[in-house]
């Protein structure tokens, strides 16, 4: 090992401190009524589970925060889906949809949130710019810091296939770790509201693993 490699993984750790004061610093910053709201509006929909469900999008990697929220929800009873998979069934009135987008400009995102507007369902905007298109046609909107500006380019798809990357924390790196404790809070929070225990959450994670 050089001293060349050493240095770098002292920066690998640098970075994993900055990161971690960034989201340490936007748990003081999201708005506790806002989260109050999304909390309302998912305990209504435990208690009446058996007709509603939560669909959760994202695309890229908040996609990825938003598959890993589902999977928590469906380990605690919720009828719980992501957008893009095969088994997803037809967005009701009464659902729940729960769009993560940094930007809250993501095409894709956002025509989904306003097809499921016109059905009635419920949508609830996760983005650092509430006046953003997903921002303003959301029923309920938690801001979680991210960017400090929008990109040039806001649209997720069109900066891939462009190339454009960011310096520091590529990629809306600080919304997605910061989206990711986020939600991991709020399943923590439904967990007390709701009575679920480890225990039975642990019932319903998947037994058969590859």
């Amino acid at each position: 090992m050089d001293d060349g490699s050493l240095n770098y993984a002292y920066l690998a750790l640098s970075a994993m401190e900055d990161i971690a004061s960034f989201i340490k610093k936007a748990s003081k910053e999201i708005d506790p009524e806002q989260v109050a709201r999304f909390l309302d509006a998912l305990v209504e929909v435990y208690q009446d589970s058996g007709r509603r469900k939560v669909l959760v999008m994202g695309a890229g990697r908040s996609g990825l925060v938003g598959r890993a929220f589902a999977m928590r929800l469906l380990h605690m009873g919720y009828s719980a889906y992501v957008l893009g998979d095969t088994i997803v069934p037809s967005v009701r009135k009464g659902d729940l949809v729960v769009a993560i987008s940094g930007s809250g400009r993501t095409k894709l995102i956002v025509t989904a949130a306003e097809t499921a507007k016109q059905v009635g369902a419920t949508v609830v905007a996760v983005t650092t710019f509430p006046d953003s298109p997903l921002g303003k046609l959301a029923d309920i909107v938690v801001r979680v810091p991210g960017r400090t500006k929008s990109e040039k380019m806001p649209d997720y798809f069109a900066r891939q296939i462009l190339g454009i990357h960011e310096p520091f924390a590529p990629l809306g790196t600080l919304f997605e770790d910061t989206a990711m404790v986020f939600l991991d809070g709020i399943i923590y929070s439904l967990m007390n509201i709701l009575g679920v225990s480890e225990d039975a959450m642990r019932e319903r994670h998947a037994n058969i693993e590859l």
